[in-house]
């Protein structure tokens, strides 16, 4: 009771204090430590004192940078930049002496994860601490806390301070995700009234879409810490293996009507390859948190709502490194001040509590530094004991790129990788010198090898935060096998580059692009926006004993707006920026369709728009126009769903509706849009927006349901019950008919799709119409209820139907999931560049 009592009041003050321009900094900072006058306080380079504002993040970088300068307990350097061009900064904080001799403690410290760690004396071992504050941009108050913790840090006096600062590295994130930041700092400024309204409908609480919660692409950053795609994950990811820090955390907000949470998670949601000592330090951890928390008055609880499963995210990526990741999730104001369940909660109390919890964490690192260095060199030397012998292997005869990004993944990852020396074949799989990498089992990184290549189907718990698989290999669609053998390792890579692709001859009747590789549409692209003409093979077909598959294009020679040798030229330059084999072909006489057949088809340049803007989830929109624009440099226009009924739509060859929340749009949308099709256009929709489009008759498709009956479910369980029938996140196996248009360009006709509906299409009649289809036992990992995997075998994720002029193209699944589904991109492709041809 005291604590909801204190509570109250202090909400009720802060409130009235901001009303009345009253803040200071004496509310944040503790009152038992001096401040160096020679330090600038954050008021006296931003302009305000944090929580009267909301920090844009040019002024966030402007005073780190002030502060190092000021202050000799300071390193700051910039990693790289984001999408928009924001640095990404990295403060280094610690004693004058710690700093002068930096590398040799970060090599020392960095030790403790090699072999022979146990000669390493942990007695006056400082400890590291990675803090990095709002991943999610509209997620302030971490960023914001920030400010007065580098102050705190840079400023604070006296022997307790100086005995912190000697005995810790401490690498400070301010920003995680600049441009989300700098994006929420602007809306709720800008709607920012000078009598605060706490009213949850006023127009600050409800930012626009897409919000600032993602970075430019409209990513969640927080998914990325494993597949490590954005630039922001990058520097991330080297900073943590360049430190291995024994301590990360990431600050977060959470719902307006929620406290404040700090992990431990749920413990049956912890991922089995996480030692049980993590969760127990972890949990040691908390007692710091709750210790400072209730000197305050705040509100907490841990071992609720959130887990420690999927390691992609900031929190739970550290616990497969050695070290103890901590979620904090702070009740948002979502502005400057909200009404919520719990009294008016401001802006600053928001920004007290993350603050609390970064000291919290500063006090538990000293507490607990040996303890902490200790697990950290047993984590190590144990999974390099259990780590095993052998070696995985991985992939594509036709796609080297495909086993390159994923082999360019592992490297990030710091995990030890060879290439093969000869050609070899295991259990029916062909892995080629220059396409395939061998990865030995016993290193350093092995759990974390095992976490990213396993493929796991029971649970301990049958609900999860996040997804409940990732196996990469299953996700980049590569042959791979767990049983290799180092005999066929050639040396390790040190530094690894992209094959080069064979160069192609000169030709005055044909060349070919083998649609095998993944970077064949970005080729293609460039060849059709060139104004040249090219053909794709509705058939196979071989020369000289190459084979050529299903989906091959043909570029012929002769009447071209090129010449011979300008062709020539031309297509050499594809070849080495696409990374692609262009093959010079002097005969139209091949083995299977001749190369003038009919069975070959004129392809046209592609004008694709996506359907983005209000309803519409940004993630699946925002990997869409990544997709184009950063993989295949294909332009892509955006068309916001509130203009589409004053937007001439003949313009674009094809429209992609991604999936969007709730079931509604605009009758006028639907009406629009199937005209547009019907006069020749090529319509994609994904995941639930298939069902708008049957509701509106594009389209018309059986689904399988079962009803669900709880016969012995409580009802304190009947949340639980319900959840685990959702699917967040599995992979499942279809097989291909790779004579249709959709699945050219596939070696197998059996991939691996990533799954999150429950969408179940039943499959046609005729067998031709299911070029994509779930095996009868199609679970490959991950969690599915028995109800719902009953339901799914047999049935189809791709569904294809004509409409007049134009095509229909539905996808429940997503292909392009987080930027690291690199198996399933070819599909849209596909969809886009040979939808006239199903």
């Amino acid at each position: 009771m005291r604590n909801s009592l204190s509570l109250v009041f202090l909400l009720c003050f802060i409130f009235t204090s901001a009303q009345q321009g009253s803040l200071n900094l004496g509310y944040y900072l503790p009152d038992d430590v001096t401040y160096n006058k020679e330090i600038p306080t954050p008021q006296e380079v931003i302009g305000f004192i944090p929580g009267d504002w909301h920090v844009s993040h040019d002024k966030l970088l402007m005073y780190m940078h002030k502060l190092a300068n000021a202050s000799p307990r300071i390193q700051i350097e910039n990693r790289g930049v984001t999408y928009e061009g924001r640095p990404l900064i990295l403060l280094t904080i610690s004693s004058e002496k710690n700093l002068a001799n930096l590398e040799e403690i970060r090599k020392q410290h960095v030790a403790l994860v090699e072999k022979n760690s146990e000669k390493l004396n942990l007695e006056n071992m400082p400890i590291v601490i990675n803090q990095g504050f709002s991943i999610h941009g509209n997620e302030p108050s971490g960023s914001n806390a920030a400010l007065l913790y580098a102050y705190y840090l840079a400023a604070g006096e006296g022997p307790e301070i100086e005995k912190i600062l000697d005995n810790t590295i401490i690498l400070l994130d301010p920003s995680f995700n600049p441009d989300g930041l700098q994006r929420f700092a602007y809306w709720a400024n800008t709607n920012k009234s000078k009598n605060i309204n706490p009213d949850p409908q006023d127009r600050e609480y409800n930012e626009v879409w897409p919000g600032g919660r993602t970075n430019h692409y409209w990513f969640d950053m927080n998914r990325d810490w494993l597949p490590v795609q954005l630039p922001e994950s990058q520097v991330r990811i080297a900073t943590f293996h360049k430190w291995y820090p024994n301590i990360l955390t990431d600050h977060h907000e959470m719902g307006s009507n929620s406290t404040f949470f700090f992990q431990p998670g749920i413990p049956s949601r912890t991922h089995p390859l996480t030692p049980q000592t993590n969760q127990d330090l972890t949990r040691e951890i908390g007692t710091y948190h709750a210790n400072a928390f209730d000197e305050i008055g705040s509100l907490y609880y841990t071992e609720e709502n959130y887990d420690d499963f999927y390691y992609g995210k900031g929190s739970t990526f550290p616990d497969i490194n050695g070290s103890i990741g901590i979620l904090f999730e702070q009740g948002s104001s979502r502005g400057h001040a909200q009404e919520t369940e719990n009294g008016i909660l401001t802006f600053p109390f928001t920004i007290r509590n993350q603050f609390t919890a970064a000291l919290s964490t500063l006090e538990a690192s000293q507490k607990m530094r040996k303890d902490l260095l200790s697990y950290q060199r047993n984590f190590f030397k144990n999974s390099k004991e259990t780590a095993g012998s052998g070696a995985y292997a991985f992939g594509s005869a036709k796609d080297p790129v495909r086993a390159y990004k994923l082999a360019e993944i592992l490297k990030r990852h710091k995990i030890e990788v060879h290439e093969v020396e000869n050609d070899f074949r295991k259990n029916g799989q062909e892995f080629r010198k220059g396409a395939a990498y061998i990865v030995p089992k016993d290193q350093r990184q092995h759990k974390l090898l095992k976490a990213m290549f396993e493929k796991r189907t029971e649970f301990r718990d049958s609900l999860f935060y996040d997804i409940s698989a990732w196996t990469f290999p299953l996700a980049f669609n590569l042959d791979y096998t767990e049983e290799a053998s180092l005999k066929n390792a050639g040396k390790a890579i040190e530094d690894l580059k992209m094959p080069e692709p064979k160069l192609p001859e000169e030709s005055d009747y044909a060349y070919l692009l083998n649609w095998n590789n993944y970077m064949a549409p970005k080729a293609l692209n460039m060849i059709l926006e060139k104004g040249l003409r090219a053909k794709v093979a509705m058939d196979d077909f071989s020369l000289k004993g190459n084979n050529y598959g299903y989906g091959t294009i043909m570029i012929p020679v002769q009447n071209q707006q090129l010449n011979s040798s300008e062709l020539f030229e031309f297509l050499k330059t594809v070849a080495v920026e696409s990374n692609v084999e262009i093959s010079a072909i002097q005969t139209g006489m091949t083995r299977g369709i001749n190369l003038g057949s009919n069975q070959f088809r004129g392809l046209k340049p592609q004008k694709v728009a996506l359907i983005v803007g209000e309803s519409i989830t940004p993630y699946d929109a925002g990997e869409i126009w990544h997709l184009f624009d950063q993989r295949y440099d294909m332009k892509i226009t955006k068309l916001d769903v509130n203009d589409l009924n004053e937007t001439d739509l003949s313009e674009y060859t094809d429209i992609i509706l991604p999936a969007f929340r709730g079931n509604e749009m605009d009758k006028k949308i639907a009406t629009a849009l199937k005209n547009w099709t019907r006069d020749g256009g090529t319509i994609i929709a994904y995941r639930n927006a298939v069902n708008w489009m049957k509701k509106n008759d594009f389209i018309d498709f059986k689904t399988k349901e079962k009803e669900l009956i709880a016969k012995e479910v409580s009802f304190g369980d009947r949340g639980d019950f319900k959840g685990a029938q959702g699917i967040g996140g599995a992979i499942f196996e279809v097989k291909l008919d790779r004579t249709h248009p959709i699945a050219f360009g596939y070696d197998d006709d059996r991939i691996a799709m990533f799954r999150n509906t429950t969408i179940f299409m039943e499959a046609d009649e005729q067998s031709y119409n299911n070029p994509i289809r779930y095996t009868e036992e199609p679970l490959l990992s991950g969690y599915i209820s028995k109800p719902n995997l009953d339901s799914i075998a047999g049935t189809v994720p791709f569904k294809h139907k004509s409409f007049g002029s134009g095509e229909v193209i539905l996808f429940t699944d997503n292909t392009n999931f987080r930027a690291f589904w690199y198996g399933t991109n070819k599909l849209l492709m596909n969809a886009i560049f040979f939808g006239d041809e199903m």
